[in-house]
């Protein structure tokens, strides 16, 4: 994964080194002039452009993310995967159906219902069950 000092930068640094590089933000001054969302690398010749393309990700260092061009823009920290495995076991994986919350019953537990509603009102929340 190729690896850029930030993402989204208008304005050139002053003092770039070889192999450093940049996405230039959507209004760039300067030598970046007309290179919106493109990848800025200097070399020992000057400046050199990559045209961004949908699927393009690189990392960015300045955030400890990546960044992932969708075609029109950049998505800082996006991630897209159908499912996350962790030593070999699968932890979460595409988004199961809606839960009600609890109701009814012989003998109703105030405390634990309210319990499993925050509990399932975070699994919506992060997406995990459905609303």
């Amino acid at each position: 994964m190729p690896v850029v000092e930030s993402v989204l930068l208008d304005t050139p640094p002053a003092v770039p080194e070889p192999g450093q590089c940049w996405i230039v933000g959507a209004a760039p001054v300067g030598a970046w002039s007309g290179r919106a969302l493109a990848i800025a690398a200097w070399t020992d010749d000057g400046w050199r452009f990559v045209a961004p393309r949908a699927g393009l990700r690189v990392w960015s260092l300045a955030d400890a993310l990546p960044a992932l061009c969708d075609g029109g823009a950049w998505r800082l920290g996006a991630v897209h995967a159908r499912q996350v495995i962790v030593d070999g076991v699968p932890v979460v994986s595409a988004q199961q159906s809606a839960i009600a919350n609890p109701a009814g019953g012989a003998a109703p537990d105030p405390e634990a219902r309210a319990a499993i509603s925050a509990i399932l009102d975070a699994l919506r929340a992060h997406g995990l069950i459905a609303a």
